[in-house]
């Protein structure tokens, strides 16, 4: 287990929260990694960082405590629902379809949620370690990539349409023409076209 999920259990146990001392105490870190790891944790959504309630003098502590996010962060209860509900996709004859349109949708989302910052940044944010090399875009790691695998015709569109979408709102003139899951284990390829977005798959 590494250091920052094993921060994230001792928070999954504790209703009240915990202050860096005890996070430290419970995961066996100096306090100043255990900040270190928190500061990511809280960047990435994962983590709140509130006072403590206290009474009396004196200066409150922080507690930090799992988000939503957080508590749903690597369970498997929330794995084998995403497995159910992508199978649902799968077998509408019309999911492909839907899910490129939810992509699109969602990608315009995030690019607009992070005015100034380049398509490529975004998605490199949202985790999938990308590198742009000529009219190709390298993806070397999927976030969702024991879903893509097992159901890659609903995943693998789901995030052509959020790469298309995120060009489009940036006012790109690209767009996905192909995208090759799994070149190599960790590697798939979108390739692009200039020309506007197309929609309705």
């Amino acid at each position: 287990m590494d250091h920052r999920t094993a921060i994230i259990e001792a928070l999954r146990d504790s209703r009240e929260g915990l202050d860096t001392k005890a996070l430290a105490d419970v995961v066996g870190l100096h306090q100043n990694t255990v900040r270190w790891h928190l500061a990511a944790l809280v960047d990435a959504g994962l983590v709140a960082a509130l006072p403590e309630r206290r009474r009396g003098r004196g200066r409150p502590s922080t507690l930090y405590r799992l988000t939503g996010e957080g508590v749903a962060h690597d369970r498997d209860e929330y794995r084998a629902l995403a497995a159910m509900l992508t199978a649902v996709v799968a077998s509408d004859e019309h999911g492909e379809a839907r899910a490129y349109e939810q992509g699109v949708r969602h990608g315009r989302r995030l690019q607009a949620e992070q005015q100034g910052r380049e398509p490529l940044d975004v998605l490199d944010r949202e985790g999938f370690a990308v590198e742009q090399r000529g009219d190709t875009i390298e993806m070397r790691r999927c976030p969702f990539y024991a879903l893509a695998a097992d159901s890659p015709q609903v995943i693998c569109t789901l995030h052509q349409g959020i790469i298309d979408g995120a060009l489009a709102e940036s006012g790109s003139t690209c767009y996905v023409d192909r995208l090759d899951p799994f070149v190599e284990p960790s590697l798939c390829v979108a390739h692009l076209s200039p020309g506007l977005l197309r929609t309705g798959r």
